[in-house]
Formats: structure tokens, sequence, C-alpha cells
């Protein structure tokens, strides 16, 4: 019989051939954490084949770089012959799983944009005027911009007009002018003047203004670093979950309360950013905001109406570069503040600058581009073609509309494993401390883990005879005020002192978005005559999709059933497009022609929208066979059960 030996320690034990990894570890004294039962599902059981042979099934949650290097799983690898296995500690085994996790990260395309900021400061020594030289102090400036920096017209406005000639004077005719360079025909718009030479650091702010929540970016312009990303809840929430809710209010006379809210988040932010920092806001003197279309009206106070009332038609698409002033933004009254454009009422500026960001417009593959947020937007296409639509997804994912869900900060659930045999969840939460409550990955994997243990059935129905079997008088199911619901932290173990749930209602509400995501691409991919199997690369913006498990997400029917190399996750690809908007030019002329050559489809006036919805209303998918790898991970869970 095969000798296992395991390092460190040195501890031998002789097995049969074809035992698990697992069990002669526990055979020689050796834990190993299996939070999923020893299915092969959540990877933390990994171990290395320092010597020897083992036979192990290809795994999701290993790349063939690992592979290659001996990780196997040890609750499926089986013993062939004499064999030394390295068991690292439980911190080194779960950076492995993460290497893996960190391979989605990366853009299939990278784009170098060409430093060329529209903001810019020049610091000039004019000439003092005499009887011989009295050219007034604008022209003064003029000359010498013209002559030294190739500027051959000054925009001024009145209020710098009217402290230009003591500030000229008081500083010695030397001074640091702030200019928006952006298309003006050789024209430049001067944002503020200084006495002297100013020096460190010039500062902008990208702005992705979410339905539920606001992130910003405070940004170098000079060396083009990003200082700190802060984010905070778009105060708007409390007037409406979601865009529709927010019009409604609008034409109640509330159009002037949206608009205030969101701008105090976005004050709050930077009073937050201005205190850790040690600057004056007013020394913030451009911003680039991304963001959907409703969003984008109520920031700057158009009337959204139209966007929800036949056929769907915005004010605008693309907005007034406006100043901070206009719109009551406490950075420097005069900085400008773009609008990335928008391609219709339901596909904003936060979807141009994803393409933006994500390179999709230069890209030969047939690639498909989604933001996973309150609504989700999708866009197919190569650099020749690009169609794009929307669907209501709802907040579930982001928190909202859960009982005890929340944003991914510290104290959120962000995944959940669930023992095959116990049926005991094991948690992982955000800051390592107790548990307040479930973001969006957390009820990815939680929705998976559920399925896949036969918690709940492909409709979401919690099996609670089949649960309360298993689990006996310590079962976590149980009814509660809204119905069955399992219990994944009790108040011992929460932060609040209260039981973490999730309840069929719950449940029934991130089936639903999940579907509206789904039956978005289908049918989409259909009318243009494609196949979800051709896709050749999914991207998958937004701060949320980072965060999403690729397996689980295919399990619930959240993503195509497609083999994993095909997924990249870019973060918030929203705010990435801004902040390469405030620091080129190219990428802002770009953005424009993004937004012009996107074909938006209507989904509301498709009559195989709802059909696909309601098929897609299962787990993953009325049609399982639209899953061939989930259908076959649910028969293996059968069949072992039925064993």
């Amino acid at each position: 019989m095969p000798e296992i030996t395991f390092q460190p320690g040195g501890k031998s034990v002789v097995v049969p051939e074809g035992t698990l990894l697992l069990d002669a570890a526990a055979k020689a004294g050796i834990l190993i954490d299996t939070p999923c039962g020893a299915q092969g599902r959540c990877g933390r059981c990994v171990v290395r084949v320092e010597s020897g042979e083992v036979s192990h099934r290809e795994n999701p949650h290993l790349s063939p770089k690992q592979l290659q290097e001996g990780w196997v799983l040890a609750c499926v690898a089986r013993i062939k012959n004499d064999l030394v296995l390295g068991v690292p500690p439980r911190k080194e085994r779960e950076k492995v799983v993460e290497e893996r996790a960190g391979t989605k990260t990366a853009a299939s395309v990278q784009c170098d944009w060409p430093r060329y900021p529209a903001l810019r400061q020049v610091f000039l020594e004019l000439p003092p005027p005499s009887l011989d030289d009295a050219f007034t102090d604008v022209d003064r400036l003029q000359r010498v911009l013209s002559k030294e920096h190739s500027i051959e017209r000054l925009y001024i406005e009145l209020p710098l007009l009217q402290r230009l000639a003591q500030t000229l004077r008081q500083s010695k005719w030397q001074v640091t002018l702030t200019l928006d360079m952006y298309d003006r025909g050789g024209e430049a718009r001067l944002i503020d003047i200084q006495p002297g030479k100013t020096e460190g650091p010039l500062f902008a702010i990208a702005v992705d203004i979410g339905t539920t929540n606001v992130v910003m970016d405070l940004v170098d312009i000079r060396s083009g670093r990003t200082i700190e990303r802060v984010s905070t809840r778009n105060k708007q929430i409390s007037r409406g979950e979601d865009v529709i809710s927010r019009i409604v209010y609008s034409e109640k006379g509330g159009l002037a309360e949206l608009q205030r809210l969101v701008v105090e988040a976005i004050n709050d932010l930077l009073k937050e950013l201005s205190q850790k920092h040690n600057f004056d806001t007013k020394q913030v003197y451009q911003m680039v905001t991304a963001s959907n279309t409703t969003m984008t009206h109520l920031f700057l106070g158009l009337p959204p109406r139209s966007i929800r009332e036949e056929p769907y038609v915005p004010t605008a698409s693309r907005f007034p570069v406006v100043t901070a002033a206009q719109v009551g933004v406490n950075i420097n009254p005069l900085a400008s503040i773009y609008c990335l454009p928008a391609v219709a009422a339901y596909v904003g500026g936060d979807i141009t600058s994803g393409v933006l960001a994500s390179c999709l417009f230069k890209t030969d593959k047939l690639t498909l581009f989604m933001d996973v947020g309150t609504n989700g937007e999708i866009v197919l296409g190569t650099s020749e073609w690009m169609t794009t639509c929307a669907c209501s997804a709802g907040p579930a994912f982001e928190g909202a509309g859960v009982r005890n869900g929340m944003r991914a900060t510290t104290g959120a659930i962000e995944e959940v494993r669930i023992n095959s045999k116990t049926l005991e969840p094991t948690l992982e939460v955000i800051g390592g401390v107790l548990p307040r409550g479930i973001c969006g990955s957390g009820m990815i994997t939680a929705l998976a883990e559920m399925l896949v243990t036969g918690v709940i059935d492909r409709s979401g129905r919690i099996k609670a005879p089949y649960v309360q079997e298993v689990m006996g008088e310590s079962s976590r199911v149980r009814r509660g005020d809204h119905g069955a619901e399992y219990v994944l932290a009790w108040a011992a173990e929460s932060d609040s002192g209260q039981d973490i749930v999730l309840t069929e209602v719950d449940i029934n509400n991130l089936i639903r978005t999940k579907a509206a995501i789904y039956a978005g691409m289908a049918v989409m991919a259909r009318n243009l005559g494609i196949n979800l199997t051709d896709i050749e690369e999914v991207l998958i913006g937004g701060a949320f999709g980072q965060h999403i498990d690729i397996e689980e997400a295919i399990q619930i029917g959240l993503l195509p059933d497609l083999p994993w190399e095909r997924f990249k996750f870019l973060g918030n690809t929203s705010l990435w497009g801004a902040y390469n908007v405030l620091l080129s030019k190219h990428a802002r002329d770009k953005v424009e022609e993004i937004a012009g050559k996107m074909t938006y489809m209507e989904l509301i006036t498709d009559n195989s929208f709802m059909n696909e919805l309601m098929a897609a209303m299962f787990l993953p998918h009325t049609d399982i066979d639209q899953f061939p790898t989930v259908k076959a991970a649910l028969e293996k869970v059968g069949a072992a059960k039925t064993s």
C-alpha cells in the first residue's frame, strides 16, 4: 500500500491506493477544512504534491499553471502511489485560491492613452506696464500666453476679471494660471489665478454617480496618480431605491430635492477627502462624472419624466459642460464638470465609460460587456459594431430589497459555503469581524450553495422538510414573518445581536434580478443571430461585478455557461473611464465617438423578452440544457444523495 508523508512535520501513514488525500490527512491527524462538504466546490482544501502521483479531475478553482506546480484539492484527489504532500497553513492555502481568482481581474485589451489633460497650470512672469507698454492686463496675459504656450485666446469670466488687476499687482506680475484647455480651438478658459508659483498636486475628481452608491477618485492631474477612492450611499435612495421611483418622485415636485441630495453626497465625500489630505476643496479644478441617464438628469436638474414614458426619450444624451457653481458642488466655483455621454434612456454614461475602460471598442473578439448594478446594462459587439440594451435588474445585489442586505463594506458576508453533509454554513466576512448583513457576492454564493446542497429547489423554494431531517433540532430553517427562511448566522454570532437570514422573499428578488440580466443577454444575442456560446469574451464591469464568483454565478444562471477563461472582471469601469477622460483629451474624444457608434435595442418593445424572463426565473434556467455544467453538478449531487 502507498505511504503518504505530510510536510511540514514529516507525519506518515499507509493507506490503500485510491484513498482520498483528505481521508489520508485525517488518518494522520492533519485537519484540512472543507466548508463545502468535500465536494470540490470551494477550493479551500488545496495541498501540493511534492513527489508521487494522484488522480485529480479538472477543477475551476485551480489554474493550469497551479496544476502544473502540483496543487490539487485534497477532497477530490486520490492516491496512486507513494506521495510527499505539502500542506501549508490555512492562510497560505487560501492565497492559492485567491491567485486563481486574481487571474480574472485584468482587461483583455490594454488602452494606453497619451497624457493630454484638459486641465493644466502655467506660471507666468509678466512685464509690468509702463507709458511705453500700456497694454491692458488681459492683453498682457494674452501676449505672454501666446508667446510661451501657444494659447491664442484667453476667456476670463467676470468673477476672475474683477480680481485680476489686484492679483497681478500684489504678486509683482508673477502668477500661476489654472486653465481649461479642452476643445476651444486654441482658446483657454481661466479657472483660477494665484499669486506666485504654485507647486504640489493639481486636484481633479472622477465621480461614479450610481443609483445606490456614489464613488469618487481624487486625482492628481500633474502626476496622474489616484490619491484615494471614497464612497458613500446615494442620498437619493431615501426617495426611491430605483430610477423609476425617483422619476415618479421628481414629478411630484421633488426634482430640486433629488438634485440637492446627490450633490450633498458628493460634497460629503469631498469634505472627507479634504480633511484626510489637508487641502481646500476649492483647490479641485475639474470633475468628470459617469452615471446612468436618469442619474445624470437628476444631477443636472433636468426633468427625467420622459425617460419612463413611451417612447422613452430623455431630455438629452449629451450634456453641456457646466461649472461647479451652477450645480452646487463644493469645488472651485469655475471648475468645469463634464458628464459622460449617454446612448439612450436606460444606457447612460456609465456604460460608454465602461466600453472606453474595457477597450471593447478596439477588440476583434465577439465580446459581451455587462455592468451588474441596479440596472443590468449589456453591450455586445466588436471594434466594428456594438449593440446595447438594458434590463431593470433591481437593487437586490447591491443590498436593497433584501432583509439583511448591505453594501460590500466591513461586516458584510461576502462568501457562503454550505457543508453538503451537515447543511451548516461557513461564512467569510469582510474585515474578519462579526457579520452585520450580506452583500451581493455573498448572496450569489449563498444562492448557489443552497441550490447544490438541496436547501432550496430550482424554483427558489426552501426545502424545509429535507433540511430539518438532516439538521434535526438545530435546523437553520424556520418560518419567519415573511415565510420560510434560512439562518446564515445566529444572533450570538452577529454584530447586531440578531439573526442574519435569507428569506424566500429575498431569494425570489435575487432570482428575478439574475433572470432579468440573463434574459437581456439571450434576447439581444438571438436578435443578432448569435448564440451565447459564440461569445469569445465576457467583460464584467461594476464594483460589485469584481467580487462575483464565476462558478456560482453560472450555477444560479446569472452568467452564461461558458468556459471560465472567457470571463474577465474589470472592477468599477464607470470610474475608470472617467479617470481616463480626466487625464486625456483623446479618451474624451473617443468616449463621444463610442456613444455615437452604439446601437440601442429596446427590450420593452420585444415581445420575446417576457418569455425569456419567465424562463430564467428558475435556477439556473427552465431549460437546464443551456447550463450543461450545472446540470452535471446537480445530477451528481442527486446521485450522491440516493447512494
